[in-house]
């Protein structure tokens, strides 16, 4: 049995609003364990060329990206939703161990489970080499 994550399916354009915040301030916490518990235990991605399933291949896979994406900082905006799927577009940056700070674009397809949990992330993202001033993302948002 899983633990419930609000809001549920199906989303409205406010519930879903609301799951797309509760995804960047998890992501925002660059936890590896508490963002995996977000998913389903058998979860599908796609991030990218890598094809990953269940929790423990996600929190893996969380723990390698924010040991190399240094100040990681997320922005996450509602694209579009129906009952149990959403699609977000997201921005961003990161600095690599050699100081080269990044901004990773993309988009992302979401589908839940009657608990909230997601069960299905599809993620295509592209990164541009930034200079330090040309930041503007500084740590998560604050409400």
């Amino acid at each position: 049995m899983s633990q419930a994550r609000p809001p549920l399916p199906p989303f409205t354009a406010e519930s879903a609003r609301a799951k797309v915040q509760a995804a960047e301030d998890a992501w925002n916490t660059r936890d590896p364990r508490r963002v995996a518990l977000a998913y389903t235990p058998d979860s599908v991605w796609r991030n990218r060329g890598e094809f990953l399933t269940g929790r423990e291949e996600i929190e893996a896979f969380l723990t390698r990206k924010w040991e190399r994406e240094l100040d990681y900082a997320l922005r996450k905006e509602l694209w579009s939703w129906t009952d149990d799927r959403i699609a977000v577009r997201f921005r961003y940056e990161w600095r690599d161990a050699t100081g080269q700070w990044w901004r990773s674009y993309g988009n992302e397809l979401w589908e839940f489970d009657g608990d909230g949990l997601m069960r299905r992330r599809e993620a295509s993202i592209n990164d541009l080499r930034i200079e330090a001033a040309e930041r503007t993302i500084d740590g998560p948002r604050h409400p």
